[in-house]
């Protein structure tokens, strides 16, 4: 017990010691610990494929974790439907490009995770909707979906697929990178997350990392020198790498919140309001 409240009590002077610090700094830090874990990758993994179909199998675990609560709980408080909707729509986004781009262990993940994702939205919206905290969901999906496809007929691949087909899948690369904002801001509304939600968020961020690792390592491989050029086609790894950093950046804060929760003994995350 001496022992775990020593852990414990250190870690808090370090989570102090860290808050104290200045923005830049915390900047830097979160830099340093990416590029440092991207290296790490880099030298376990020898095929950048593993890395974005661990992303998607994390994520569907996740989605799973909240089967597993409405299952068992009997309560969706807590849960974003916004980001629930959000998610369905990117995956049936993806799943529709696979006709263009073909089958594979990607579409498999991905209509495993629409199909849970589908049944979650479905107890929300009728068997458990009186536990939905709806007063608290208040992010108009407007807001994210509109600007992903504007950005979405400006900046899409530059590949041989239809055009459709090339601004479907831009559009579900943008509308990933923030889906998950609407479940964010909920929890900073209520500041204290419990167990299920929380793991579902913290695996939405592991989820995320492996799939900013997936490209940053492949356009790192490639050595590219399209990335600087001009053109419609060519501004989209860098908006790619700029969408995937950007959601992994987004869910680190919480990350970190969820960490320290854990390794403290809690089981209730609670996070800051701002």
């Amino acid at each position: 017990m001496g022992k775990k409240r020593g852990s414990s009590s250190e870690l808090n002077t370090l989570s102090a010691l860290v808050q104290r610090l200045s923005t830049k700094v915390k900047i830097l830090l979160a830099l340093t610990a990416l590029i440092s874990s991207l290296a790490a990758l880099k030298s376990f993994v020898t095929n950048f494929n593993n890395l974005f179909i661990a992303s998607e199998f994390v994520h569907a675990v996740g989605i799973l974790v909240l089967v597993y609560k409405l299952t068992t709980r009997k309560t969706c408080s807590g849960l974003s439907l916004q980001t629930q909707e959000l998610t369905a729509l990117v995956l049936a986004v993806r799943i529709s490009c696979s006709y263009e781009i073909g089958f594979d262990i990607h579409t498999v993940l991905d209509i495993a995770s629409l199909m849970s994702t589908a049944w979650v939205i479905y107890m929300m919206r009728n068997k458990l909707y009186v536990t939905y905290n709806e007063h608290l969901d208040k992010t108009p999906k407007c807001y994210l979906i509109v600007p992903c496809a504007i950005m979405a007929i400006l900046i899409h691949p530059n590949s041989a697929l239809p055009l459709c087909a090339k601004i479907r899948w831009a559009f579900g690369v943008y509308m990933e990178a923030i889906l998950v904002l609407p479940q964010l801001r909920m929890m900073q509304r209520t500041q204290m997350i419990e167990p299920f939600t929380a793991l579902y968020v913290f695996a939405l961020g592991v989820a995320r990392f492996f799939g900013a690792a997936y490209w940053i390592l492949r356009v790192y491989e490639s050595s590219e020198a399209y990335l600087f050029l001009l053109g419609r086609g060519y501004f989209w790894v860098p908006m790619v790498l700029v969408s995937e950093t950007v959601q992994t950046f987004i869910l680190a804060d919480f990350c970190y919140y969820y960490v320290k929760s854990v390794v403290s003994g809690n089981l209730i995350v609670r996070v800051p309001r701002v």
